[in-house]
C-alpha cells in the first residue's frame, strides 16, 4: 500500500484541518462586500450621487458574485480549486484595484461591481468544495467554518476600512485593499487541493441512511421544473432581501438622521463601526445556528422562524417612524436580527437543495440556487434607495419587507417541501 499523503507535514486526517483555515482566510477578504454600508457614505460624496445610485455597486457586486457561481461550479471541476481560487483572487484584486481608478459612479459600478463581483463568485466555489470533500464525515462543519469568515469579515474589516477612510479617502481605500485581497487570495488559493478519488477518514464509511438518502438525482434541468426548486429559491430571495439591504446601508442608518426635520441620528460613526462588526457577528453566528435548527425541525420550520424575525424586526424599525422617537436599543435588536436571518438562509438554502434534490449533482444546483440571494441583493437595493430618494427616509424600506416577511411565511408553509414523487426524473 502507498504511503498516506500528508499535508502540511501532518498526517491527511490533521492537516486537512489546515485546508478549512485557509478556506476561511478566503472568505474574510470575500466577505468585504459585507462592508459595503461603511463606504457608502463616501460613495455619494465622491461621486455626488443619491442614495440609489450609490447602492448600486454592492447590489450589482452581490448580483454578480451569485450570477457567476453556477458557472464558477462547472470551472472547478475542469481545473481544480488551485487554478480556480487564483484566478478568481486576480479578477477580485483587479475589480478593487480599477475601482481607485474610477471618476465616475459608472465606473465605479464597472470595476467595484462587476468585476470584483465576478472575483467573488470564482473564489467562493473552491474553499467550499475542498472542505466538503476533506470532511465527508463532518461535510456541515467544515463548510460552516469555512464559510463563516465571509459573514464574519465586517468582524476583523470594519476597524480597518474605518481607519483607511480617516487617513486616505475613498479611493485609496479601495486601492489598498484591492492590493491585499489580491495577494492574500491568491497566497492562500495555492494550499487548495482536493483529495485523491475515494479518500476517506481511516475507519469511516458512509452511513447506510445518509448512502439511501436520496434515490433519485436531480440534476438542475430536472430541478428547475419542480415546484419545489421555486418554492425554496422565492423563499431565499425574500429570506435575503432584507439582510442584504441594511447591510448596504447599515453604517447610513445608523449616522444620518432616520425621521424628518433634521432629528438627531442614532450613533456617532465610530460607534456604528463597532456595530458593524456586532452585526458581523450576527450574520456569521447565523450559519450554524441554522444549520443545527434545519437538521432538527426540517427546512420548512426554519425558513418560517427566519420570516417571522424578520417581520419582527421590519416592525421595530417602522415603530421608531409611527412613535417618532428613535431607539438604539430596537436598532440594534432589529438590524441584528436581520443579519442573523440572512446568515440563517446561507445555511438553510445549501442544506435544503441537498435535501430535496439529492448529493449528486449538489454543487451546481446550488449554484443555481444561489441566484436568488442575487435576485434578493437587486432588489433590496431598489427598495431602499427609492424609500429614501422618493420618501426622504430609509426606514420606509421597512414597509415592503415587513409585507414580503408575510409572504414568504405563506409560502413557505405551502410551498417548501420535497419534490413529489411524480416529479422525479426519469433514470
Amino acid at each position: 500500500m502507498a504511503e498516506e499523503k500528508k499535508l502540511f507535514g501532518m498526517p491527511a486526517e490533521k492537516g486537512r484541518w489546515m485546508l478549512v483555515f485557509f478556506g476561511f482566510l478566503i472568505n474574510l477578504c470575500l466577505g468585504s462586500v459585507y462592508n459595503y454600508g461603511l463606504i457608502r457614505n463616501s460613495v455619494e460624496t465622491e461621486f455626488g450621487v443619491k442614495a440609489l445610485m450609490s447602492l448600486l455597486p454592492n447590489g450589482i457586486a452581490l448580483g454578480f458574485f451569485a450570477g457567476i457561481f453556477p458557472f464558477s461550479g462547472r470551472i472547478l471541476e475542469r481545473i481544480g480549486p488551485r487554478k480556480l481560487g487564483i484566478i478568481g483572487g486576480i479578477v477580485l484584486g483587479a475589480g478593487w484595484i480599477g475601482a481607485h481608478f474610477s471618476g465616475n459612479i459608472a465606473t465605479f459600478i464597472l470595476t467595484y461591481g462587476v468585476i470584483a463581483g465576478c472575483g467573488v463568485g470564482l473564489c467562493y466555489s473552491g474553499p467550499i468544495a475542498v472542505a466538503g470533500r476533506w470532511f465527508p464525515e463532518r461535510k456541515g462543519l467544515a463548510v460552516g467554518l469555512t464559510v463563516a469568515g465571509f459573514g464574519g469579515s465586517p468582524v476583523v474589516g470594519a476597524q480597518i476600512i474605518k481607519r483607511l477612510l480617516g487617513s486616505y479617502g475613498l479611493l485609496d481605500t479601495v486601492l489598498y485593499l484591492g492590493i491585499a485581497f489580491l495577494v492574500l487570495t491568491v497566497l492562500f488559493a495555492f494550499f487548495l487541493e482536493f483529495p485523491r478519488p475515494g479518500w476517506k477518514p481511516a475507519g469511516w464509511n458512509p452511513p447506510p441512511a445518509a448512502a439511501a438518502s436520496s434515490s433519485v438525482s436531480y440534476n438542475s434541468s430536472a430541478m428547475v421544473k419542480t415546484a419545489s426548486f421555486w418554492g425554496l429559491f422565492l423563499c431565499f430571495a425574500i429570506g435575503s432581501l432584507a439582510g442584504l439591504m441594511v447591510i448596504n446601508m447599515a453604517g447610513t442608518l445608523a449616522t444620518k438622521p432616520l425621521l424628518r426635520d433634521g432629528v438627531a441620528v442614532l450613533y456617532a460613526a465610530g460607534t456604528a463601526t463597532i456595530l458593524t462588526q456586532i452585526f458581523g457577528l450576527f450574520n456569521g453566528g447565523g450559519r450554524p445556528l441554522f444549520g443545527f435548527i434545519t437538521d432538527r425541525v426540517g427546512a420548512r420550520k426554519a425558513a418560517m422562524a427566519t420570516f417571522v424575525i424578520i417581520l419582527l424586526a421590519s416592525v421595530g424599525m417602522l415603530s421608531m417612524v409611527w412613535t417618532k422617537h428613535l431607539n438604539g436599543g430596537v436598532y440594534i435588536a432589529s438590524i441584528g436580527a436581520l443579519w442573523l436571518s440572512l446568515g440563517g438562509w446561507l445555511a438553510i438554502a445549501p442544506a435544503t437543495t441537498t435535501a430535496y434534490f439529492g448529493a449528486q449533482y449538489s454543487a451546481r444546483n446550488y449554484g443555481i440556487m444561489l441566484l436568488a440571494y442575487g435576485v434578493g441583493a437587486v432588489a433590496g437595493v431598489f427598495i431602499a434607495g427609492y424609500a429614501k430618494d422618493i420618501f426622504g427616509l430609509y426606514l420606509y424600506a421597512f414597509y415592503p419587507t415587513a409585507v414580503l416577511a408575510v409572504v414568504g411565511f405563506i409560502m413557505a408553509w405551502f410551498l417548501l417541501k420535497p419534490p413529489k414523487k411524480t416529479e422525479a426524473p426519469q433514470k
